[in-house]
């Protein structure tokens, strides 16, 4: 199959870690509940939600983040705009996101934020499982993967960020 090339640079990535992971193709999914459709080995919790958000700074300087969180929490914004110290924080555009991640569409974002230069807030509850679920840069790829492991490679700020 054909994928984004951040599905490559993922696999290379955890690869080049010696990380056991595993590797998943499936029909193309969207939301993290069509996703929890196609894996019902796992809980929607374990599903690592990568949202880009963007935080304004002052009138002109804008800064974009990844916020990692469990895939049946939502995010609280608020919370948000305190840890970005923000004036206001909103999801990023497609636009924007496709800038940020080399067109990785919406549904595919791999929570590997470090690839794309932004920093990557975790919010900790995820850790209250020792294996993450998430797609890899492409609709139809998934991995699975031991928490621990992902930390290790992508060094997030732990900080709460769901409601």
């Amino acid at each position: 199959m054909d994928y984004h090339p951040v599905v490559q640079k993922i696999r290379s990535l955890l690869d080049e870690h010696n990380v056991s992971y595993k590797f998943f193709e499936h029909e193309a999914v969207r939301t993290s509940e069509d996703a929890h459709k196609l894996r019902p080995d796992y809980e929607m919790s374990q599903g690592a939600k990568a949202l880009i958000i963007k935080g304004k700074i002052t009138a002109s300087q804008r800064v974009f983040a990844m916020c990692v969180i469990p895939a049946d929490l939502r995010l609280d914004g608020n919370k948000v705009r305190e840890i970005m110290g923000a004036k206001s924080t909103s999801f990023a555009t497609k636009e924007e996101s496709d800038l940020l991640t080399d067109s990785v569409e919406f549904g595919g974002i791999p929570p590997f934020g470090n690839l794309f230069g932004i920093q990557i807030y975790l919010d900790p509850k995820i850790k209250k499982h020792t294996e993450i679920i998430f797609n890899c840069g492409d609709r139809r790829a998934t991995i699975a993967m031991k928490l621990s492991d992902y930390i290790n490679i992508v060094k997030p700020i732990e900080v709460d960020v769901t409601e």
